[in-house]
């Protein structure tokens, strides 16, 4: 697992307003870390195995199921009143104006996807703080699509960037580093630099594509991460729960994990993408209702992700990319084009 240092992404010294601007994207993303507990009478021990579980900061503590603090070993009831009371009093949670809210919305961190198309029908990129989901059927673009990704995060603010690192779990074994460095000599990046700020993790089943979460969030506690890729979120859950009679237990698995998404993304106000496989919803015989292929997933997918994005296949290298659902971005499809340099915009024929 590559883990660079944070010197080794551009730098902005020579540009005032980009300089400035970072730092305020940093303001934003600060937390809390979850040690200063210790001067409010936690014990370190306690500390650690909170750690174990993910949780690295006090905003993380404070937004976790109180079940899930229960169920640690030697915490009982008491202990996590305690807790929970100390960590209140560093984060505070209550209403807000909506002009608050709409003033974070604008300043959230949007991440080039390459396409200044698509770039511009996603309103800046793919934004920070959600999760975003791309499906499509095999060879559409999504794993090229998270390839670029990958390395456009690691750009400067002015470039479309979100300078920041990107943690990559690969469960179907489609990740290739050497289209990152192609995709890198595109936009001027050294090579070894791009490999190094990206953290690659393979997935050989759901326990481990779950439990990546927790080493993800440790990561994150250290480093600067931007953008979490997982490539793909479902296709383990398909081949593992086979059925109709195991289909509750895949579904509750599934949000759990996808939940865990969403806690890192509304903690560290990364960008989450996640890629999914289709299927075939007319495979029982009966009448379509709706499109005939649809996402995997089921209802637990649509709702736990912010915006999708659906990638098909058009003439020779080109994909379509069409918003299927967003709670900001209006209906809308472009066309990209996939390159040795990862995605662009289809060139102009004469």
């Amino acid at each position: 697992m590559h883990d660079g240092e944070s010197k080794k992404f551009p730098k902005e010294e020579d540009n005032c307003e980009i300089q400035d601007e970072n730092s305020k994207s940093e303001e934003k993303i600060d937390t809390i870390n979850i040690e200063k507990l210790q001067s409010f009478g936690i014990a370190m021990i306690e500390i650690k195995k909170l750690q174990e579980i993910g949780l690295y900061s006090v905003e993380a503590l404070t937004r976790a199921p109180r079940k899930e603090l229960t169920s640690i070993k030697g915490f009982s009831e008491i202990k996590v009143d305690k807790i929970l009371k100390e960590a209140t009093k560093l984060v505070h949670f209550g209403f807000q104006a909506a002009s608050s809210m709409l003033k974070q919305q604008v300043e959230l961190i949007r991440i080039t996807t390459g396409s200044k198309k698509l770039d511009d029908m996603l309103e800046g990129g793919i934004e920070s703080g959600s999760i975003t989901e791309i499906f499509g059927e095999y060879r559409c673009g999504k794993t090229q699509l998270s390839h670029t990704l990958a390395v456009t995060c690691q750009l400067p603010l002015n470039m479309g960037g979100a300078e920041g690192k990107c943690l990559y779990i690969d469960t179907e074994g489609a990740f290739r580093p050497q289209r990152l460095v192609q995709i890198a000599s595109r936009f001027g990046l050294s090579s070894d630099v791009t490999l190094d700020n990206v953290a690659y993790a393979r997935a050989y089943n759901t326990e481990q594509q779950t439990n990546l979460l927790v080493t993800a969030a440790g990561l994150m506690s250290t480093s600067r991460f931007a953008l979490i890729i997982v490539d793909s979120a479902t296709a383990l859950y398909r081949s593992e729960f086979n059925g109709r009679g195991e289909l509750y237990v895949r579904q509750s698995h599934m949000g759990r994990f996808l939940r865990g998404l969403q806690k890192i993304a509304d903690e560290k106000k990364v960008a989450v993408v996640v890629t999914n496989q289709v299927m075939d919803s007319n495979l029982d015989g009966r009448p379509n209702i709706g499109p005939s292929i649809k996402p995997c997933g089921g209802h637990i997918m649509a709702h736990s992700v912010s915006t999708r994005l659906q990638m098909s296949k058009g003439k020779k290298h080109i994909r379509k990319v069409k918003i299927i659902a967003s709670p900001s971005l209006a209906e809308g499809v472009v066309e990209v084009n996939i390159g040795a340099e990862g995605i662009q915009d289809p060139k102009e024929e004469s």
